[in-house]
């Protein structure tokens, strides 16, 4: 399995909202969970959103519950994470990333998309 594309990012004023896509590449990606973190300037790559094969659970981080939404559509792929309500502090690079299970993740990453959220 393969990142063949995140995108989606941009730059978007507080408050304002993007959906980031994940095209993922290889043998029956579908049984795959998948999962969208990011990492902004100067910090760790933490865990936003993940979504387990078959969409049967979804775990979303305290910090974006209520405002960030992940899904997944098999038949094209692809993970999708809508956001809303927008912080500065939000400003990171966003990457998808498979896994064996929603806490088992592979070494595998894409380029990431830049998301910026300043006035």
């Amino acid at each position: 399995v393969q990142i063949a594309e995140e995108s989606g990012g941009g730059l978007v004023q507080p408050g304002g909202s993007l959906t980031l896509s994940c095209t993922v590449t290889g043998t029956n990606p579908a049984v795959y969970a998948m999962g969208w973190f990011r990492q902004a300037p100067g910090k760790k790559r933490e865990l936003v959103a993940a979504i387990a094969q078959h969409s049967r659970s979804v775990e979303v981080a305290e910090s974006v519950r209520g405002r960030f939404t992940i899904s997944r559509d098999n038949a094209k792929n692809s993970v999708y994470l809508q956001m809303s309500n927008l912080k500065p502090e939000e400003t990171a690079v966003y990457y998808c990333r498979p896994g064996f299970s929603t806490s088992v993740w592979l070494d595998i990453w894409g380029q990431g998309t830049q998301v910026t959220v300043s006035s």
